[in-house]
């Protein structure tokens, strides 16, 4: 894509997608906080160390919108990008046990009760990918990222499980129940996220814990842009058929400008792996295009 100032009708467009999708992008100045109240990052932190998702995301979404930017801007939007990275993944996790237990079902009606909630959750999984697009768009805009961000939270208290059990159900064809189904949501989603962070520190969820051990942990920009690229070209794959092309269109051009960031970076710190990575994902972003033209 091209930057802003060229192409400034297919960015006024991304902002009305993005919209649609439910992130709201419009302009807010950093609110001031009562005497005695906790700044809203603080309170999102303590949201996001107990696996309140839904919380961090809604005490964030004016730091991350806020502009001018305001102090907490940029970790706001990391620790979103962190929390759609984790959504998506849940929701991908939960889509491919429903499609099994669909296939494997022998009561039609097990068999349109699991194609219903594959339904549902790639709907989830399709509004993650949008959001995670539309905060690259505001932590990469026209190709520009940090050299450095800060990743400012605490690994959750309430992690995923090793095996989510009422999805071994599924994939057997048996159904469960919708308490089940709650559950199997929530462990999907803390999973998700325990997988993000893993990704976003270039490890595994011990190398994770360590790094959150203080609070906080810096994250190279390069790095952290290849990321965000991977997790929007996943996002396209996983949502291709709940998707539009234009939307998926925006996913692809959102991942091309994240990666543009990327080589902005390492023109003055090259990095011949990253810069390996990049050239892959400038690819896959190419073969997906061509499949929705």
């Amino acid at each position: 894509m091209s930057p802003f100032f060229r192409s400034i009708v297919p960015r006024l467009r991304l902002f009305g997608l993005i919209v649609a999708a439910g992130v709201v992008l419009a302009s807010c100045g950093p609110s001031k906080q009562g005497a005695g109240q906790a700044h809203p990052y603080d309170r999102a932190k303590d949201a996001f160390k107990t696996g309140d998702l839904d919380k961090a995301l809604d005490l964030t979404d004016k730091l991350a919108t806020a502009t001018p930017p305001a102090d907490y801007t940029e970790r706001a939007r990391v620790l979103r990008v962190v929390i759609y990275t984790g959504q998506l993944k849940g929701a991908k996790e939960l889509a491919e046990a429903y499609s099994k237990g669909a296939e494997k079902a022998e009561a039609s009606q097990t068999r349109s009760g699991y194609r219903s909630l594959q339904h549902d959750v790639m709907v989830t999984a399709a509004k993650a990918a949008l959001n995670l697009a539309g905060t690259a768009h505001q932590i990469a805009p026209d190709g520009v990222i940090a050299k450095e961000l800060t990743l400012e939270a605490s690994y959750p208290t309430t992690e995923g499980p090793p095996e989510i059990k009422e999805l071994a159900t599924v994939e057997e064809g048996r159904w469960i129940e919708a308490d089940q189904q709650d559950s199997a949501l929530v462990d999907a989603l803390r999973r998700g996220v325990d997988d993000a962070l893993a990704d976003v520190v270039s490890g595994d969820r011990a190398k994770a814990r360590q790094a959150l051990a203080s609070g906080s942990t810096k994250l190279e920009g390069a790095a952290f842009a290849i990321f965000l690229a991977q997790q929007l070209a996943e996002g396209a794959v996983v949502c291709h058929h709940s998707l539009d092309p234009q939307r998926l269109r925006m996913l692809c051009d959102e991942g091309d400008e994240t990666l543009k960031a990327a080589l902005a970076l390492l023109q003055d710190t090259p990095n011949k792996d990253q810069q390996k990575e990049v050239k892959k994902l400038q690819d896959r972003f190419k073969t997906i295009r061509k499949s929705i033209e």
